[in-house]
């Protein structure tokens, strides 16, 4: 009998738990990926664990936040590695939280990958501080954005940082519900048009909620009228306030009878199957704008954080920020993108590829680290 690989044990932290249905995308991917070429032990730092291994099943999931340190260290100490990411996870006010197994896996020599992260807004110099040291001791950097790769080596990064992509570039597309459209009431349908919202928060503190309700209120009147749609709200975080700030959009609407928020609970991939009913999209959130990408829908984006510009700037479109937004200007690109709608096409069918094969370096990295023995230096100088 040939004799077994020994099963490697990771532990993956991040922000999960089924509160966004973009980082469950950003989970879902990872494991499924790392899975193809490993035999793995997949713990889980989630903020549910009886959410995170229904949707993922994965070996084990950790309450990260109800757990003390010393009972996290000696699951770490557990590990043969810890994987920190994806996502937007270092910014100010979670920082700490996220880069607590991280700082725990170093004391017990675990090695640390950074996998497919954004940072920032990091203003705070004791979070500068703490991430410029922990971040300059773990074996591998990824982040999904130059964006991020700049702010990093502004804080003190001595390292090399690779610039992949998002994780979630690589979901497929699932099957929704029997009868769903019919019960969200959107069967038959001609034209279809997705809008996402975001509230704001601690990743995000300078969005005006009077600003981008009225902003959007007005686009989805505009596209009412000139494109005959219906309009059909996304919320991507069910358990937080999207559900609340779609409705509120929909409340300053002048044709409110036309718009609609999605009532059914959806896992990301039927979200992602979802998106090709859609002629359009109009959104803030990145994995709402990402998958309109992967299912090649013609889209508009308010870019509210650097994350979203860079996805943006991946795909050559040229939207200026939220801020620098009013009702005319938002609906002038609109206008020019559903004029434009096989152009917008086809620049993303040319361009997606590469972004997806940069997503799936993320994970090649990781498993050659792995394959390797674990032998990457932990100290690469950029430039080397």
């Amino acid at each position: 009998m040939a004799k077994r690989n020994p099963v490697i044990r990771v532990g993956i932290s991040g922000s999960y738990g089924g509160y966004n249905l973009g980082d469950e995308a950003i989970l879902e991917s990872m494991v499924v990926q790392l899975r193809k070429a490993l035999d793995l032990e997949i713990t889980v730092f989630s903020r549910d664990p009886k959410d995170t291994l229904a949707r993922h099943k994965v070996e084990k999931a950790i309450p990260v936040r109800k757990i003390s340190r010393a009972e996290s260290a000696e699951i770490v100490s557990q590990l043969d590695l810890l994987i920190l990411g994806g996502g937007g996870i270092l910014f100010d006010s979670e920082t700490k939280n996220f880069l607590r197994e991280v700082s725990l896996a170093i004391e017990k020599h675990i090695p640390v990958i950074i996998y497919a992260i954004s940072a920032g807004p990091l203003h705070d110099p004791t979070n500068q501080a703490l991430v410029r040291d922990l971040l300059n001791q773990v074996s591998l950097i990824t982040v999904r954005d130059r964006n991020a790769r700049a702010l990093l080596e502004e804080l003190g990064i001595v390292q090399e940082i690779i610039v992949t992509a998002d994780p979630a570039l690589l979901l497929e597309p699932q099957p929704l519900p029997q009868e769903a459209l019919k019960r969200e009431h959107i069967e038959g349908s001609k034209t279809l048009v997705g809008m996402s919202v975001r509230e704001p928060g601690p990743a995000s503190p300078d969005i005006s909620t009077e600003h981008y309700h009225a902003l959007l209120a007005n686009a989805a009147d505009y596209m009412v009228d000139r494109f005959r749609a219906e309009v059909v709200f996304v919320p991507m975080e069910r358990n937080m306030r999207d559900l609340q700030h779609a409705h509120a959009v929909i409340s300053q609407m002048l044709r409110p009878q036309h718009a609609t928020v999605l009532k059914g609970e959806y896992t990301s991939g039927q979200i992602l199957g979802l998106m090709e009913n859609f002629s359009f999209a109009v959104g803030m959130r990145l994995h709402f704008l990402i998958f309109a990408a992967l299912q090649q829908v013609p889209f508009v984006a308010l870019p509210y954080a650097s994350k979203v510009g860079g996805f943006l700037e991946d795909l050559k479109m040229d939207t200026p920020p939220l801020h620098l937004v009013n009702a005319g200007r938002l609906i002038a690109y609109i206008d020019t993108a559903w004029d434009k709608q096989k152009s917008v096409r086809a620049n993303i069918v040319r361009l997606l590829p590469g972004l997806k094969k940069r997503a799936a370096q993320t994970n090649e990295l990781v498993v050659e680290f792995i394959m390797s023995g674990f032998r990457r230096k932990s100290i690469v100088p950029r430039g080397k």
